[in-house]
């Protein structure tokens, strides 16, 4: 969805160059759909520069974000206030002299270097009753059900008018990249399915991603298992089971990640970070879903599709970590068969567009 300032009723202003930094979440995925605050600040001020704070973790997804100047590193724990830190943290963001900060968790801790740093306008819900932390409120947010609309909505002005639809996120990889992991990595360019196993709570893990490997693999697909070093484990599983066209391509760094995903003609994956990172990437993304909302987390690209059982599971969705009721059945009774089947019917789509 490609949205102009005219279409969200926002005034352009090209004169302001102050820069401005993004507090997002640091979960891979959350993070990931911050780009949509950065294409509507865009939009408003074109020349000002907008920087993300981030992890380690999630820093090399700034170099794929289009719009993003730089990212800010830095690694606040996340059971404390951690406050010595948030003291050297607010003399960075202070020689950095923002002049706007808007931050999109509503805690505390998220909104206490901002304001040890003296930044002028610091916008955010109201969240932890964040009174003196924060200087330009927003409300309404519980009539945002999904984190893409609260975070989008703290770039528009204070009253405007919200679109029907936002702009997506975006991730974009130069090609020459792509060729170089391809080499690194020894793989071809034939048709390619990445499989990301993974994600934050057991719940939200589909339990057949072996069978399914296997019979994506027997159709004459590679097969690679992404993620990072907790799914080790899961990866050499799915490779015994799918056999030799599956490899293992999970690692410690998250760019070679985000290269497979690029790379691949399809991605599978659980509701996690990596969907929302195939998704951001123009990957034909399938979800699948169980415990979780596909209306709250679908992917938010035009290839996508959401997976979900055909039982009648009542509990559904629960968005618990971990299924505390009918044995996990809203992931347990999607069969492999249907995932691959639906797999091949996404890669039907794909060719058929490079067709017209």
């Amino acid at each position: 969805m490609n949205l102009n300032s005219k279409e969200m009723n926002i005034a352009t202003e090209p004169d302001e160059t102050g820069p401005i930094l993004i507090i997002p979440y640091m979960w891979i995925g959350d993070f990931v759909r911050g780009h949509t605050v950065v294409r509507v600040l865009k939009e408003r001020w074109p020349n000002r520069p907008v920087d993300f704070l981030t992890t380690s973790l999630c820093a090399p997804l700034i170099d794929y974000m289009p719009g993003v100047h730089a990212g800010v590193v830095w690694n606040l724990p996340r059971s404390r206030l951690a406050l010595a830190q948030q003291w050297r943290l607010a003399a960075i963001l202070r020689e950095r002299r923002y002049q706007t900060v808007l931050i999109m968790p509503r805690t505390w801790k998220s909104a206490i270097a901002p304001a040890l740093a003296g930044i002028p306008e610091r916008v955010g819900f109201v969240g932890e009753c964040r009174f003196g932390l924060l200087n330009r409120w927003r409300w309404g947010e519980r009539a945002l059900p999904r984190l893409i609309d609260k975070n989008a909505a703290l770039a528009l002005p204070e009253g405007a008018p919200r679109p029907p639809e936002w702009p997506v996120p975006q991730l974009r990889v130069p090609p020459e990249e792509v060729e170089r992991w391809r080499q690194a990595n020894g793989v071809g360019t034939g048709p390619a399915v990445a499989l990301a196993p993974g994600s934050v709570g057991s719940g939200k893990r589909w339990p057949y991603y072996g069978e399914a490997a296997r019979l994506l693999a027997e159709q004459g697909l590679d097969v690679w298992v992404v993620g990072g070093p907790g799914e080790k484990g899961l990866a050499n599983e799915i490779v015994a089971t799918g056999g030799p066209r599956v490899r293992d391509l999970t690692g410690t760094d998250l760019r070679n990640g985000v290269l497979a995903l690029a790379a691949a003609r399809v991605a599978i994956s659980n509701d996690s970070g990596l969907m929302h990172v195939a998704a951001a990437l123009g990957t034909p993304t399938m979800g699948i879903f169980g415990p979780t909302s596909p209306q709250l987390w679908a992917p938010l690209n035009e290839l996508a599709a959401v997976v979900q059982t055909k039982t009648n599971v009542p509990c559904q969705p629960c968005h618990r970590p971990v299924c505390r009721m009918n044995d996990h059945r809203c992931m347990r009774d999607i069969p492999a068969a249907d995932v691959a089947e639906i797999a091949n019917r996404v890669l039907g789509e794909v060719d058929a567009r490079k067709t017209r």
